[in-house]
């Protein structure tokens, strides 16, 4: 097959990876539908996806992950960066050297009688001002058809980039699923993500988290900008002005529940709308104009099924209802369509579980795995925002930032000044969700985004010194410290609220003894 790009830099690395790999085939993604189509009959065929009920589910897939492969795993995904104190402190380390010997030995040979599927990809609109570009190269069409609803893939990936040399390469090899070989990399140095033996979505569809937030995080620290866990939406007042905010959580704690809000009866009535933009990560940058801006860098939702219905977010459901892959849900064998844990009151009452095995509403286990998906198109989201596509991304008037807690804090509280603010977004923490592997039911403490799920190896910035800038701000430069505050902390009696999570003004700081303290 022809190359789709000229790119010296792209295709000397492609080879590299190919001598490794030893591919039967390669085939470019030139996100063509007539090549998705037969990529979707392929898998079909060979077991991979099974085609729903076209009546009532047009476009959409059921796939099934081997049962010890269903989460990101936290012990397993690793920041190699030359320095172990620049990984920072809530992430695992192993010198970069060492790593790709290990990685590289894992993929000798791996492709062997299978095909190289290489999938140029963006992150944000292609053109844009944000967009950053990459090359994910697989064995799986698993990968390849949620990629191409997760982000924009194809030649004009391609013809964006041209002959530079700024892209994230990505590998991904299947192996054979071994768990106690898997492995998430990311070389932050080399802009390189590796992974090995997984075929989950959040391990293996490197835009998302590999890229988008732990990647991302070194470019923005580099280029001046950030990468955070964020929803952003809109919120339209009944005189048709929209304020964005965003809002960090961990997975699985209501962030897609939130980005879809729907607006109580009364509410609407007076003519409160709000416009989903993103529901899990926001790349966020000063504008010219000096305001806070930001962009969805994704074109899908990775939602977690259980629990979505139309009692609970009508949006995300109604944004599944055609061309969406679904991940370790049950097969309603009544009607070829799936079924969840929360979806509805009337379970199937013959089905198969997400394990392949047959379940009635009798069975002693849960029909769906509890950190089930969906892969679903953005533009299929009934609230989607006009500003969707918008390549200089939408201004924040606030930031949210919380977590999930079934005890012993309150729903929100107040901080009473700027530095008792960064003190409190430094100590946040949050329960352990489905989303991923972890050791206990509480994850370390991050500052500004609870992590308790896998997001340990997200590249974060290093926190001693920002946090140490932040809590000197107010000291230094008083009268910044105000406008900052004002424009971005809504203010009640005189008082930040917590729920506004105060702007990372010092996003190039490098990590100093206060992280080492914590």
């Amino acid at each position: 097959m022809t190359n789709l790009t000229n790119n010296k830099a792209v295709l000397s690395w492609i080879d590299e990876m190919t001598a490794i790999t030893k591919p039967d085939k390669i085939v470019w993604i030139t996100g063509e539908e007539e090549q998705l189509d037969a990529l979707r009959e392929q898998a079909v065929k060979e077991g991979i996806l099974i085609k729903l009920n076209p009546d009532k589910l047009p476009g959409c897939y059921l796939h099934r992950t081997d049962p010890d492969d269903v989460a990101r795993v936290e012990d397993r995904t690793f920041i190699c960066c030359e320095k172990e104190e620049d990984a920072g402190p809530t992430n695992h380390w192993v010198e970069p050297k060492e790593m790709y010997e290990r990685m590289y030995a894992l993929a000798d040979g791996a492709y062997k009688g299978r095909t190289m599927y290489i999938i140029p990809y963006s992150m944000s609109i292609i053109g844009s001002p944000f967009a950053k570009y990459g090359f994910e190269l697989t064995d799986s069409i698993y990968v390849v058809l949620n990629m191409h609803i997760m982000t924009r893939i194809g030649k004009a990936v391609c013809d964006a980039l041209g002959d530079d040399e700024g892209f994230i390469k990505g590998l991904h090899c299947q192996c054979n699923l071994d768990k106690d070989n898997k492995y998430i990399v990311h070389f932050p140095q080399d802009n390189t993500i590796i992974s090995m033996n997984s075929n989950y979505g959040g391990n293996v569809l490197q835009g998302k988290k590999c890229f988008a937030l732990r990647i991302a995080s070194t470019l923005g620290r580099q280029e001046g900008w950030m990468a955070e866990h964020m929803l952003i939406l809109g919120i339209q007042n009944p005189r048709g002005e929209i304020k964005y905010i965003s809002a960090a959580f961990p997975s699985a704690c209501g962030k897609t529940n939130l980005a879809m809000l729907i607006p109580p009866e009364g509410l609407q009535r007076w003519g409160w709308r709000v416009w989903c933009v993103g529901d899990d990560i926001a790349w966020l940058r000063v504008g010219k104009d000096g305001r806070l801006w930001a962009v969805n860098p994704e074109n899908g939702f990775f939602g977690v099924a259980p629990g979505t219905s139309m009692k609970s977010n009508p949006n995300a459901l109604i944004s599944t209802h055609k061309d969406t892959i679904f991940t370790n849900v049950a097969l309603d064998l009544s009607d070829n369509t799936v079924w969840w844990e929360g979806l509805n009151k009337t379970p199937p009452a013959r089905a198969i579980d997400w394990r392949g095995r047959p379940w009635t509403p009798q069975s002693p286990e849960k029909a769906a795995h509890p950190n089930s998906r969906f892969t679903a198109p953005a533009r299929n989201c009934p609230c989607l925002s006009p500003e969707f596509d918008n390549p200089e991304g939408v201004p924040i008037s606030a930031i949210v930032f919380g977590g999930r807690r079934a005890k012993t804090a309150p729903l929100v509280y107040q901080s009473f000044n700027w530095q008792h603010g960064v003190f409190i977004g430094s100590i946040m923490a949050s329960e352990t969700t489905a989303a991923a592997v972890v050791s206990d039911g509480y994850g370390p403490r991050r500052g500004w985004a609870p992590r308790p799920d896998g997001d340990a190896a997200v590249l974060r910035l290093p926190h001693g010194r920002l946090l140490a800038a932040l809590a000197r701000h107010g000291k230094e430069d008083p009268q910044a410290a105000e406008d900052l505050q004002r424009q971005l902390v809504p203010h009640r009696r005189g008082r930040q609220l917590r729920l506004a999570r105060l702007w990372r003004q010092y996003a190039c700081f490098t990590m100093d003894h206060l992280a080492r303290r914590r």
